[in-house]
Parts: structure tokens; C-alpha cells; sequence
């Protein structure tokens, strides 16, 4: 329908007229979301992470401190919805083996938001785990390299651990479930094995971990003469914040100890950095215990059975002395009889030639017989003893053999079976990324399409809202009618009559006594 308006005259203090704050910030809103109305990849440091345990949302403080850690270039706030967090962190976590957690670098996809009341913030709709990945490695690598330089990552393993390690200083929380464990596992053990442990408070997660695990290590090893080996477990709290294991301090303290190290740091990732310098890396505080007793175990059983060899070796042995006894016996009475027979027959020719042969003769030949005697007796014993020292050679051979052909087999079945769980895991996880990219396509332009849907309606709202016509009559403008009927032109009234003229407040009646065209 087509309208006649007559505007009224806007003064000067309606056109400077100031704007509250809620109006200010309305138009940055809409300035920001037509200046930026696509997302962004942004690489930011983690300063905080909340958590709304209630509804499920997280909020984060981004920082930006370029190459000097010490200055602050930029800061924001961040939200990940509470529909997407958990799909967020849980592929986060499992792709870096870290959760969401403050001092992290991240790269995100957001888009920019500000709201009247919050002020600006950024929407996070994904994030990149390779980034943090790639940030986590190379700290990783830098440190390996300096352990590596200083000689310290291989130091722990040169030392020997003990056959029968039972006096341990043990290295973790005093009140956390993991040490409980691992001590109600020494004490319960079904062998009836004794140990004496010394713990050394520590924290062992958190930025404070480094430090107090790192004191804890020079307490040790002020006392190493008491002890066998130092236990390091972790136990308690949550099971991923475990990057305080890769920080140098903690590597070094490990590296520098006088003692072998045994790590029950509690997680299945990949080994730490703690792990890998450590003298012998176990998954959790109870395997670390369940070690120490098959240790035991082990060297009760080694020694039972070098009992049993050395009995049954000694069975033999005398057998076989005895057997050979036997057979030189019988030898030496043969050889004997024959000589005492042969030296009869020559006594006894030479004493029928010579009756006054001296008696010294004799008593000569006698000596000789003993001396005999014992030279056979000697070589005996010499040849038993020599026999005796072969078989003892081989059998440490043949043990040692054996071994070495247990530990090589062991080794090529867990690398089989490594490889079989990281073929699996990475096909498992190509399948949730390329879930995750379609879900996130589908989300992003369904959100994307409800945005300019809603856009659109605001502007039509705003359009009919402009042109409703109570509004314009607020804003000074009037409406012409002729007998009910809105006047559009001129040629539709003449001389005489009688108009109507509607305004905000009230109605004029008017005669029209003059017509002027705009020519």
C-alpha cells in the first residue's frame, strides 16, 4: 500500500544525541559479525582451563607472549560448548596422550563473538592435536639431546640391580592409592619375601611435580649405602596430567642417581622421558611390586636348582669315582699281583743263584711297590677333579645359552604383538579423524546456513518494523486521508474538501482551499 508521509523537522539535539552502552556495543556487535564473519585458525597458549562440571562447558584464557615467554603481546577468552567439548578433548587427549590443560600451545579453529554484556570472546569449533604434538616433541627431543649430551640417558642403566633387591626408598605421594597398592602388594605376597621400604614424599603430577620429585631424588642419595634401588610410582589424581615426567629435572635427578631406578608412573602412552632413563620402566605401581617378587622368586628358584644340580652332580660324580675306583682297583690288583708274581719268580731265581743276596734288595723293591701305590691313587683324584671342572663349565654355558635364547624370543613376540596394537590403534583413529572432519563439515555448515537464515530474518524484521506505520508517526511523520481513503496524489482531492490529517496525538479536519502542483 503506498503512503503519503509528512517528516517533521529533526532538531539539532536529536541528531547528537549520545548512545547508551547497551546501543554501543549493539553496533560493535554487528560491525564485528559482518567485518569477520568467517572462523579462524589461531595458535594461542593455554593460561587457564575451567571446566563447568554442571553444564558441561569450558572456558578458557588465551595468552599470546611471542619468542619472550616474559611478555604478554595479547589475551582472550575463549568457550568450547559443551556439545562439542567432549568430542574436543576426548580426541585431544587421545591423539597427544594430554588433556586440555593451562601451559599447552593449541591451533584452533574460532570464530569471533561479542556479546553486550561479556565482551568479546572466540568460539572454538576445533582444534589441531598435531600442532600441540609437534610443540610437545620438540621440548621432548631438546631434552632427550641434553640428557643425551651430558652423558645422563643411558647412566641409570649401567648400574647393576641387585639379584635380591629388598631395601627400597621409594619415591611418590604418601597418601595416594598407587603407593597403598604397591605397598599392600610387597606385604601380601604369597611367598612369605620381605622388603623394607622408606618413602620420600614427593609430588608426583602438577608444574610442582619437577621440583619436589628432584628433591626428593638428593634426599636418596645421601643415604644410598641403605638402600638396594629406588622405586619411582605414581598413583592417585588423574591418570593423563603425566607431563611433568618428561620435564629435565626429574631425567636428570634419574640419571644422576647412585641407585638403579625402577618407574611405575602409571599410564599405557608411550614412555616417558623419566621411562626411558630409568633402569627399568613398568607400567604401574603394582607391576613394579609384582617385579620385585618374581625377582625373589626367581633367585630362590636359581638357587634351588644350582641345589639340585650340584646334588645330582655329585651323585654322579660318585658313582662315576667309584666306578673308576673300582676298575683301577681291580687294574692295580691285577698289575699288582703279576709284579709281586713276576718279582717272586726273578726272587727266586736270583735267590737260588745268589743265597747270600743282601736283604736291602729287597726292602728296595717293597718302596717301589708303595711308591707305585701312590702315584696311581694321585692321577685318580687328578682326573676326577679335572672331569669335575668340565662339567661345571658346561653347564654355566649351557644356562647362559638358554637364556639369551628365552630373552631373544620374548623380545621378537613383544615386538610382533606392538606392532599388531599400533597398526589397530591407528586405523581406529584415521576412521574417528575422518568421522570427526565429516561430522564437523555437517555441524559447521548447518550452523553456518542457520546463521545467515537468522541474519536474514533480522534484517526483514527490521525492514517491516521500519516501515510499520505507528513507528513513522512517532518519528514526525503524518497521514493524509479523504473519506477514509489514503491520499496518494494530488489529482484525488479538489476545492472544498475536507481532509483528514492523522498524527501521533490526535486527528486535524481540514477544507482544502488551494491546489499547488510541484510544476
Amino acid at each position: 500500500m503506498s503512503q503519503i508521509f509528512f517528516r517533521q523537522t529533526i532538531t539539532h539535539e536529536e541528531l547528537n544525541a549520545p548512545l547508551s552502552l547497551f546501543e554501543l556495543h549493539q553496533q560493535i556487535r554487528e560491525e564485528l559479525e559482518m567485518a569477520f564473519p568467517e572462523s579462524y585458525w589461531v595458535v594461542a597458549e593455554l593460561a587457564q582451563v575451567n571446566v563447568d562440571r554442571r553444564k558441561g562447558h569450558c572456558y578458557l584464557t588465551l595468552v599470546d607472549k611471542g619468542d619472550d615467554a616474559r611478555q604478554m603481546l595479547a589475551q582472550a577468552k575463549g568457550t568450547i560448548w559443551a556439545s562439542r567439548y567432549q568430542m574436543l578433548s576426548r580426541y585431544f587427549e587421545e591423539k597427544t596422550g594430554q588433556p586440555l590443560r593451562a601451559g599447552l600451545k593449541v591451533l584452533m579453529q574460532a570464530s569471533i563473538r561479542f556479546h553486550e554484556l561479556y565482551g568479546l570472546s572466540l568460539d572454538i569449533s576445533n582444534i589441531d592435536p598435531n600442532y600441540t604434538i609437534g610443540d610437545l616433541a620438540r621440548q621432548r627431543q631438546e631434552t632427550l639431546k641434553r640428557l643425551g649430551a651430558e652423558g645422563l640417558l643411558d647412566a641409570n642403566k649401567e648400574i647393576d640391580l641387585p639379584l635380591v633387591p629388598q631395601r627400597l626408598a621409594v619415591i611418590s605421594s604418601a597418601t595416594a592409592a598407587g603407593y597403598q597398592d604397591f605397598i599392600h602388594q610387597l606385604q601380601s605376597n604369597s611367598y612369605g619375601y620381605t622388603f623394607e621400604t622408606t618413602l620420600f614424599p614427593a609430588v608426583v603430577q602438577g608444574n610442582e611435580a619437577p621440583a619436589s620429585v628432584a628433591a626428593a631424588f638428593a634426599k636418596v642419595a645421601k643415604y644410598s649405602s641403605n638402600f638396594d634401588a629406588i622405586i619411582l610410582i605414581r598413583g592417585g589424581g588423574s591418570q593423563t596430567d603425566l607431563s611433568c615426567f618428561d620435564d629435565y629435572k626429574i631425567a636428570a635427578a634419574i640419571g644422576n642417581a647412585p641407585l638403579p631406578v625402577l618407574t611405575g608412573i602409571g599410564h599405557e602412552r608411550d614412555e616417558s622421558i623419566a621411562d626411558l632413563v630409568a633402569h627399568t620402566r613398568l607400567k604401574t605401581p603394582t607391576a613394579v611390586a609384582g617385579f620385585l617378587i618374581d625377582r625373589l622368586r626367581e633367585a630362590e628358584e636359581l638357587a634351588e636348582d644350582l641345589f639340585d644340580r650340584i646334588r645330582m652332580f655329585s651323585a654322579q660324580q660318585l658313582k662315576l669315582t667309584a666306578d673308576k675306583l673300582e676298575r683301577l682297583n681291580l687294574r692295580y690288583n691285577n698289575t699288582t699281583k703279576q709284579l709281586l708274581q713276576t718279582n717272586k719268580d726273578r726272587l727266586e731265581q736270583l735267590s737260588r743263584g745268589l743265597l747270600l743276596k743282601p736283604k736291602s734288595y729287597l726292602e728296595q723293591q717293597r718302596h717301589l711297590i708303595s711308591d707305585l701305590e701312590k702315584d696311581i691313587n694321585s692321577e685318580t683324584k687328578d682326573l676326577l677333579h679335572e672331569r669335575e671342572k668340565h662339567l661345571q663349565e658346561l653347564s654355566v654355558c649351557v644356562e647362559g645359552k638358554s637364556q639369551r635364547y628365552l630373552h631373544m624370543k620374548e623380545h621378537e613376540l613383544n615386538h610382533l604383538v606392538h606392532c599388531l596394537e599400533t597398526e589397530a590403534k591407528d586405523k581406529l583413529q584415521q576412521n574417528q579423524i575422518a568421522y570427526t572432519k565429516y561430522s564437523d563439515k555437517l555441524e559447521y555448515g548447518t550452523q553456518k546456513k542457520l546463521q545467515q537464515e537468522n541474519h536474514r530474518l533480522k534484517l526483514l524484521e527490521m525492514s517491516i518494523e521500519a516501515n510499520n506505520p505507528e513507528r513513522l508517526l512517532l518519528r514526525g511523520y503524518t497521514l493524509t486521508l479523504l473519506n477514509g481513503r489514503i491520499i496518494k496524489s494530488i489529482k484525488e482531492v479538489k476545492d472544498g474538501d475536507i481532509v483528514e490529517t492523522r498524527m501521533q496525538d490526535g486527528t486535524l479536519h481540514s477544507t482544502i482551499v488551494n491546489i499547488d502542483t510541484n510544476e
